[in-house]
């Protein structure tokens, strides 16, 4: 997993090497989707848990077709409406044949495609593969909150 890296939507590149030894929790996101109101989620466990190591990070995508079309309008969205300072990719494919990368990875190596929108991803620190969460478990969620915790006191 680490030797991944995205775009950054700040400009940049994001190399999940850089965050060795540090738990990550990558989700794919939306700007117009039902569960988009998570980005605040997202931004607690961020606020919670970055000081002990703990990466959130967002890619939008627009493969279930509820993205914006423009980085900088995502952008502008999540810092507007979400106060959101987590790490962000660029607009970039989860699933299918333009999929990123990691998201390639993930379906062949642990049969993991995104079904929908915020779907999460956990790796520790080591960049193992934990465990994904769908749309419908809240980032702030005991399940996960549980499971953060236990990989950062190791």
């Amino acid at each position: 997993m680490k030797q991944f890296e995205f775009d950054s939507i700040d400009g940049g590149k994001i190399n999940l090497g850089e965050f060795d030894g540090n738990p990550i929790l990558i989700t794919n996101t939306a700007s117009n989707c039902g569960f988009t109101k998570q980005y605040n989620e997202l931004q607690k466990l961020h606020d919670d848990f970055s000081d002990a190591g703990l990466v959130v990070l967002a890619v939008p995508s627009e493969d279930f077709f509820q993205e914006f079309s423009e980085n900088q309008k995502v952008k502008e969205f999540c810092e507007v409406n979400f106060s959101l300072t987590i790490p962000m990719t660029t607009i970039t494919s989860v699933k299918g044949r333009k999929a990123h990368p990691l998201y390639k990875w993930l379906a062949s190596e642990h049969n993991f495609r995104p079904a929908w929108n915020f779907n999460k991803i956990l790796f520790n620190g080591a960049g193992d593969f934990v465990g994904s969460f769908g749309a419908f478990t809240s980032p702030n969620s005991k399940k996960i909150r549980t499971k953060i915790k236990e990989l950062l006191q190791k």
